[in-house]
């Protein structure tokens, strides 16, 4: 089978450890897993992270690459893959163990791939298969944050920091699907102007003053906007980290922490009940994922270099 693989590690250059070639075609490891063929795989910053060997062990590689897919199995169910594996729901606590494709088992940026049974979610026909394989990492995620996590509710204020990327644009259109008052930032007039055409009231530079504070900061971009987050976040408000793309020491800033009471929240990824009520909110919402760009899979190296080099608004998926 075709597929995009990791085969060493490079901090400095990280898609030189990047192949895309034929590999052997997937195998179950037990049978509670089926074969499903991917129908479309959607790129995350978490394979970037695995060519700089954060998160995957040397001894595993070569490791095929990515955690999301839609596609078909044998009997000809359309599917939505979780990219969570574990035995129970496996992320409500630090003491759960779980890992995602691509870490432990072979990912999704391939022809085949083996998943658990209780992995695969049926495929609305609303959505297509390469807005299905946006949904189960990064629209995932923004969804655990602003709802689960965040806790969240309509008619509440809620800031999106770095605007473009596949989580922040998903927070975006959900937090205003479900009725929040939503701001969003960015260092880019362009995109910033695509925020507000996907929903956000008003836009400002990276580091803008607010016209008032908000209840929820989502922040996945670290270091340069911590301190724009807690300065713009409500006393008593929640700050909910999911990433750290700019660097993963801010300053603490720890007064205005304790002074106002700011509850400052980890998250990552979601359950299979999330997904769930995530593909029935995209279902009767009509929501659906920003898609930037489609490659099939044979041209994986470009994009990766798309995605390497930031030049995305939304998701870029690939397509066997």
């Amino acid at each position: 089978m075709l597929a995009a693989t990791a085969v060493r590690f490079s901090d400095e250059d990280p898609l030189s450890g990047l192949e895309v070639g034929e590999r052997p075609d997937a195998t179950p490891p037990d049978r509670g897993w089926e074969i499903v063929r991917v129908r479309a795989t959607s790129l995350n910053h978490h394979d970037l992270w695995s060519l700089r060997g954060v998160g995957l062990r040397e001894d595993r590689l070569p490791m095929v690459l990515g955690c999301d897919a839609a596609g078909v199995t044998a009997e000809g169910r359309e599917v939505v893959v979780h990219a969570v594996i574990s035995d129970e729901e496996g992320i409500e606590g630090p003491s759960q163990r779980f890992s995602l494709f691509s870490e432990e088992y072979p990912g999704t940026h391939a022809e085949l791939v083996a998943a658990p049974r209780r992995n695969l979610l049926d495929k609305p026909a609303e959505l297509s298969f390469a807005e299905a394989a946006c949904l189960p990492t990064a629209w995932l995620t923004a969804y655990r944050m602003l709802f689960v996590r965040g806790d969240l509710r309509p008619g509440q204020r809620v800031l999106v920091q770095g605007a473009g990327g596949g989580v922040s644009t998903a927070a975006i259109m959900l937090a205003r699907a479900a009725g929040l008052r939503v701001y969003a930032t960015s260092r880019s007039e362009e995109k910033r102007k695509r925020a507000a055409e996907l929903g956000a009231h008003a836009t400002f530079e990276a580091g803008g003053r607010l016209p008032e504070r908000v209840d929820g900061v989502m922040e996945t971009v670290g270091e340069a906007t911590w301190g724009h987050s807690l300065r713009s976040v409500e006393a008593g408000g929640v700050i909910v980290c999911a990433g750290s793309t700019s660097g993963p020491n801010p300053p603490a800033e720890l007064q205005r922490v304790f002074y106002r009471q700011v509850r400052i929240v980890g998250s990552t990824m979601g359950t299979r009940g999330e997904l769930g009520d995530l593909i029935r909110m995209m279902r009767d919402t009509g929501v659906r994922p920003v898609i930037d760009a489609t490659y099939p899979l044979s041209e994986a190296k470009a994009a990766f270099q798309q995605m390497h080099r930031g030049e995305l608004f939304g998701k870029i998926v690939l397509e066997p």
